[in-house]
């Protein structure tokens, strides 16, 4: 396992990559928050990105949001750029841990990860992309492996809440927990929900892309995962929901595919009991009902070529209703936002055997916290990153390319975002 401290030619603790972008600048302000959480109470960070410039506003903005002028002296800046090795990987050699929050990461995420593996610094990044975060594990999980580097994708929103949320249901189930099928809701305030198009492009090249993530999923050869209990009952396309009280769709992002990486890994590495997995997400009421049907299909029409994914970026905000923009939300949008997963798990009580009869167990979880992209994403991000630094004994016994979930599964990481506002409770 590489080392999970500094030393004198490996400095920092943490270095943010891609610090001046929209959401990089609040993992800045994150780290800072949570210095003192770091080995021995301490963290020592560092930011990088291609503009010194551009760097330099975000550590006199997170100097002045966060009422400390020290910033300005004790974070160090350096210079690296995706399309230069050379500077990513004199970047690399100066960081325990790379946060990683250049996105789209099918355009500019594998070099980071490329660049991390070869120069022995571990990565964490916040992408919600399949093909990504799949193609990552494809490739670089056996170097990663016998370089005893850890590459954990999906550390933001995506997919944290989820992939957590059921180890947590799991663990707080007594018995064996066989499925879970998750519920996500928005909450926003008067001025509604926003955010920065970086995510919205994600889905556009994601979608026109789905081919291909098929075809990658096939040359990792992995046999059905092992079914316990019944098979989960798959919903509708669109369904009203009773335990959300609106509207529902499956939830079209990263969730769903993390989980089950993770599940397999629990399963085929640490013999434990797969969990099956359902995920779905509220859109209010008849109204968004309308909204979807509407944007959806110009969405997948668009996307499918070349001129209709150029519109489709072009104008995020018109597509989208107003729920994505190339500025992103505002601070009161921001303050006001906030989300709620719940999981409805199905299991086998203590005593029960799972191959005999229908499940006689239930169990209800929820996780929920603030506003998702800009407060959530940077929480789990940077807690994840302290979590690796303190707890290296119990993370994977060897470095690869993992999904949260099977990082985190044996560590403190629910505990500490607890601390943090990310809840997760049994209801």
């Amino acid at each position: 396992m590489t080392a999970f401290s500094t030393s004198p030619g490996r400095p920092y603790h943490i270095i943010i990559f891609g610090a001046s972008g929209f959401t990089g600048q609040f993992v800045v302000e994150e780290v800072s928050r949570c210095a003192s959480e770091g080995p021995n109470g301490s963290l020592k960070w560092a930011v990088a990105g291609r503009s010194k410039s551009k760097l330099e506003k975000v550590i006199e903005q997170a100097s002045a949001n966060l009422s400390k002028p020290e910033l300005k002296t004790e974070v160090d800046i350096i210079v690296a750029d995706v399309s230069d090795q050379e500077s990513l990987a004199a970047m690399c050699k100066q960081a325990v841990i790379v946060l990683s929050c250049v996105g789209p990461y099918r355009f500019f995420g594998e070099s980071v990860v490329k660049s991390c593996v070869e120069n022995g610094a571990h990565c964490l990044d916040i992408s919600g992309e399949p093909q990504f975060l799949e193609g990552m594990q494809l490739n670089y999980h056996d170097q990663a492996a016998d370089k005893g580097v850890y590459i954990v994708g999906s550390c933001g929103f995506d997919s944290i809440p989820a992939d957590m949320g059921v180890i947590y249901t799991r663990d707080q189930f007594k018995g064996t927990l066989t499925a879970v099928d998750s519920f996500l809701t928005l909450g926003s305030g008067p001025e509604g929900g926003c955010l920065n198009d970086g995510t919205w492009q994600s889905a556009i090249y994601g979608l026109a892309d789905k081919g291909k993530l098929k075809t990658l999923r096939k040359k990792f050869g992995h046999k059905p995962l092992l079914v316990v209990g019944p098979k989960i009952k798959r919903k509708g396309l669109l369904f009203y929901s009773s335990e959300v009280q609106q509207y529902a769709i499956p939830f079209m992002g990263t969730d769903p595919s993390v989980v089950k990486r993770t599940q397999r890994y629990l399963h085929e590495e640490l013999n434990e009991t797969p969990v099956q997995y359902g995920a779905y997400a509220g859109i209010g009421g008849i109204s968004n009902v309308f909204k979807f049907l509407i944007g959806g299909f110009m969405f997948c029409l668009l996307a499918l070529c070349s001129c209709g994914r150029k519109l489709l970026i072009k104008y995020p905000g018109f597509f989208s209703f107003g729920l994505f923009s190339t500025e992103g939300p505002t601070k009161k949008q921001i303050e006001d936002a906030s989300f709620h997963f719940i999981c409805l798990g199905d299991g086998y009580t203590e005593g029960q055997d799972p191959s005999k009869g229908k499940p006689n167990g239930k169990i209800r979880t929820e996780v929920k916290g603030p506003e998702i992209g800009y407060v959530t994403t940077p929480i789990t991000m940077v807690q994840a990153a302290i979590t690796m630094l303190n707890e290296p004994d119990s993370l994977p016994q060897t470095g690869g390319v993992y999904t949260p979930g099977a990082t985190f599964a044996k560590t403190t990481l629910i505990k500490r975002l607890n601390k943090h506002g990310i809840e997760f409770s049994v209801i």
